[in-house]
């Protein structure tokens, strides 16, 4: 349910999972309040921020001794709110009317024996529960509850379907398909997929499709956990059809659908992955039909430009993922009524996703519609009868409640009546689902010239209805198609259907098809990469990847002509297409690849791409020389210093180990002292400002930046924009484009918040405006030591204090029974000074980098 050990029980302070818990101090001085309280009280509603013209209400603090700690609700038949305890049974009870609280006496425990549930929905006249069972008293899976003797109480039991898991990540929330005839049932990464039909739109030759061996998670995490991942399944009313709908995801717990009938969730990060190339944040996805979303176990998660998966609609950032729903039918402006509502946990937000139509999908934006400190919230509905929000805290027994979100301002909340909405690239991909599930005799004529539409949902939905047709009705296609970009996106279908990944192999497994391995591999030998268009070029190189893996190495002669195809297309202009040229030279063994990635190195300015180019050279042999060498192992007594999740230290250690195992004897001799050499530790700032070493601080002020921004601003470069930016330390806070750390706010679109003189003002005036959720607190013990920094734990009498915000392992634990004083700090944890050693240029280039998110072909740039 929630993602792996965040939880209020006491965490190692390296652990930086504590971070995910900041919501505690978006005001910590009510939090230490609440401490005080006395026990089964939940959040009051003075600690809980609302949008404007909306009221929250407490209507009841749940007893854990006697009720435990709900996480679910549902609305049954009658119009009657259920809940479920996470480890325990089933509660029901009438909405109390609007002003009123909710009178204990009138919640009634529902007798039918169930535990455990973690998703349900009254559909088909009976209620249908997820169960997630950690303590495996009864089986996890897909439950039917009904009233067998006509008196109006659940008491019948059946499981439909048993689908083992463990842990959080297993079986979660269950939501009525929009055609209104079956259910999807959603599961975790941790969830065994039982047996599945062959009609599902997911094909299921999923891999973990690694050239370069992967890493595990440095901690243990899920190791050994092979994909698909968490799955979405589509299943009959009785539980007998059984489909995968999508796949690869980390940990979903809600999902709700549109009124356009699509599927919508919210799937999890993983916190140890911070500020290395292949962490994701929580996201919010679109999830169509046979959709695969990439998680992997450790280091091997696909990034969202690999083409072999899609990418979320809206990135959310650090969190726990719980529920989600739609405002349709709440009393609530349109606006609100029509958000799409997601829960995270950990973070204690609830926020309201605005989609827009976009091609077949959608874009996203989100506001912040409910917070508190502390708030673990874990589901929401819209009740039909009253027309208001209702919440649930709670989950992993912790203090749980439950709250009402009503509208009280002055704008209409007349109930919106919109239709359905559609596009005419929704309806072709639609048209395109039909095919998937089952052999079609139309599906290569329709699906086939679309397989290159400019539109990546099609473009997916084209490959999976290719995928779900014999293959030997188009193989010869793929190999002889005419048109490279749809040829392309064929042969990565065929090197999929024809081609299994070795570490799913079984002893029931077909022999490795050397000739269509061959075939493949003299067709993409073939292809004009010239003639491919940007998301093609990506295809293409990732095709021959999975043709490697899953087909084997070819012979040394073939291994020359794939090298001679692809060295001088390395380096590329996109860091996209050079992770993926960077792994197949590497692999390769390429004589020329270590000089070329050792300059984009030195060349990049985050230390997710550095690290993403190092990991690749990690295993290589050739082409190496003592100089190379001595570059390649300097750069990781520089990269000791970088910081990031959990495992970031040990991932580092394991890139460098593996490259250590990788000299020769000679090499070993010739680099002994320095593979000896301890690093120097440094601070973030001190380590990443090093070019300006030598230059004497400047106390620029902010009129005269801000003066000469007005008037200099325009045909600025970009590229020492990105520079300046990783020279200052920002990415070890800020996250931007992807990219950084998560202590600070997301500054991708601090461009559309900030004027450049407000920018300017921000970072040589930290402390005049601080963001309340970042603010950090002053603690004075009863001994008189004093302790500032950002609380980023607190459990019991144990408060855990993140004391270097750019390095977030750096905590201490405070016992609260000897705090005698916190206070808000009035000063940020932003250090003051950071453009102290920058000359004019290199500030302008920061602000217009920042100002246009980055983006080379801004006006600013030109």
């Amino acid at each position: 349910m929630f993602n792996c050990l965040r939880t209020l029980r006491p965490l190692k302070p390296c652990n930086l999972i504590l971070l995910h818990l900041c919501a505690c101090f978006l005001c910590f001085s009510s939090l230490v309040a609440l401490a005080q309280t006395g026990q089964n009280k939940a959040t009051p509603v003075s600690h809980i921020k609302v949008a404007p013209g909306f009221k929250v209400e407490l209507l009841y603090s749940v007893p854990a001794k006697d009720q435990g700690s709900w996480v679910n609700l549902c609305v049954d038949n009658k119009g009657r709110i259920l809940v479920s305890d996470q480890f325990g049974g089933l509660y029901r009870m009438a909405a109390p009317a609007l002003g009123a609280p909710l009178e204990p006496t009138s919640i009634e425990a529902v007798p039918a024996p169930i535990r455990a549930v973690n998703g349900m929905v009254w559909a088909f006249g009976a209620l249908y529960v997820g169960v997630n069972d950690y303590e495996q008293k009864i089986s996890s899976g897909l439950y039917r509850l009904t009233d067998s003797t006509g008196d109006d109480q659940l008491d019948k039991v059946e499981l439909l379907r048993e689908v083992k898991s463990r842990g959080d990540h297993g079986v979660h929330a269950v939501v009525p398909t929009p055609d209104g005839q079956s259910l999807f049932l959603i599961t975790g990464n941790n969830s065994k997929p039982p047996i599945i039909s062959p009609t599902s739109p997911v094909t299921q030759v999923w891999g973990e499709d690694h050239l370069l061996p992967s890493m595990p998670d440095g901690r243990g995490h899920n190791r050994g956990v092979l994909a698909p991942g968490g799955i979405i399944y589509k299943v009959s009313p009785d539980g007998k059809q059984f489909e995968a709908y999508a796949s690869g995801f980390r940990n979903i717990f809600g999902g709700a659908v549109n009124r356009d009938g699509e599927l919508f969730t919210y799937d999890a990060d993983m916190e140890y992955d911070f500020n290395t190339p292949w962490y994701r944040p929580t996201r919010i996805c679109l999830v169509t039909s046979g959709a695969e979303f990439g998680w992997r176990n450790g280091a091997g998660k696909r990034p969202v430009f690999y083409p072999d998966n899609l990418p979320g609609i809206l990135d959310i950032g650090p969190g726990s993922p719980t529920g989600m729903t739609f405002g349709y039918g709440a009393k609530f402006p349109a606006k609100y009524q029509d958000a799409l509502y997601a829960l995270d946990w950990s973070w204690g937000k609830l926020y309201a996703v605005h989609l827009k139509p976009n091609g077949s999908g959608y874009t996203a934006t989100k506001e912040e519609f409910v917070t508190g400190a502390p708030l673990p919230i874990t589901d929401a509905i819209i009740h039909p009868g009253d027309g208001a929000m209702y919440f649930t805290i709670g989950g992993r027994r912790v203090q749980s409640g439950l709250y009402r979100v009503t509208y009280v301002g002055n704008e209409s909340t007349d109930i919106v009546t919109a239709k359905p909405a559609t596009t005419s690239a929704r309806e072709t991909r639609h048209m395109l689902e039909d095919f998937h599930g089952e052999p079609n005799p139309r599906a290569l004529d329709v699906a086939w010239p679309l397989l290159d539409h400019s539109d990546r949902l099609i473009r997916w939905s084209a490959r999976m209805a290719i995928e779900h047709q014999p293959t030997q009705q188009w193989a010869d296609m793929a190999l002889e198609d005419s048109n490279t970009n749809t040829q392309v996106e064929a042969l990565l279908a065929l090197a999929r259907m024809t081609g299994i990944c070795p570490k799913h192999r079984t002893d029931q497994s077909p022999p490795v098809d050397k000739t269509m391995g061959r075939k493949l591999i003299d067709a993409l030998l073939g292809v004009d990469t010239s003639k491919l268009k940007p998301a093609q070029q990506l295809t293409f190189i990732r095709t021959l990847q999975i043709t490697l893996i899953r087909f084997g190495r070819p012979d040394e002669v073939i291994v020359k002509e794939i090298n001679k195809k692809l060295d001088p297309l390395f380096p590329a202009n996109t860091f996209e297409e050079n992770w993926l040229l960077c792994e197949t030279l590497a692999w390769l063994e390429s004589s020329t690849v270590a000089a070329k990635t050792l300059t984009l190195i030195e060349d990049s300015s985050t230390q997710e791409e550095q690290l993403q180019y190092a990991r690749s050279l990690r295993m290589l042999r050739a082409g190496w020389t003592t100089e190379l060498r001595t570059r390649y192992f300097n750069w990781f007594l520089k990269a000791s210093n970088y910081r990031g999740g959990a495992s970031f230290d040990i991932f580092l250690k394991f890139i460098r180990d593996d490259a250590v195992a990788s000299l020769d004897p000679n090499s070993k001799t010739a680099l002994a002292a320095l593979l000896a050499t301890k690093p120097e530790r440094k601070s973030v700032i001190a380590n990443l400002g090093a070019i300006f070493e030598g230059r004497e601080p400047q106390d620029w002020s902010l009129a005269t930046l801000s003066a000469t921004a007005k008037s200099d601003l325009q045909g600025r470069d970009c590229e020492n924009g990105k520079r300046m930016f990783a020279a200052a330390a920002c990415y070890a806070c800020h996250r931007f484009n992807n990219q950084g750390g998560i202590t600070g706010p997301d500054l991708t679109s601090a461009g559309r918040r900030y004027s450049p003189h407000d920018l300017l003002d921000q970072i040589i005036n930290p402390s005049k405006v601080i963001n309340d959720q970042f603010s950090a607190v002053v603690v004075i013990t009863t001994a008189g030591v004093i302790h500032t920094g950002v609380v980023v734990n607190l459990n019991g009498d144990s408060l855990m204090l993140n004391t270097d915000l750019t390095n977030p392992n750096q905590q201490i634990r405070l016992n609260r029974n000897e705090i005698d004083e916190i206070n808000i700090s009035k000063v940020s944890p932003m250090p003051k000074g950071l453009l102290a050693k920058m000359t004019s240029e290199e500030i302008l280039d920061l602000v217009a980098y920042v100002i246009s998110a980055g983006d080379s072909k801004h006006e600013l740039f030109k």
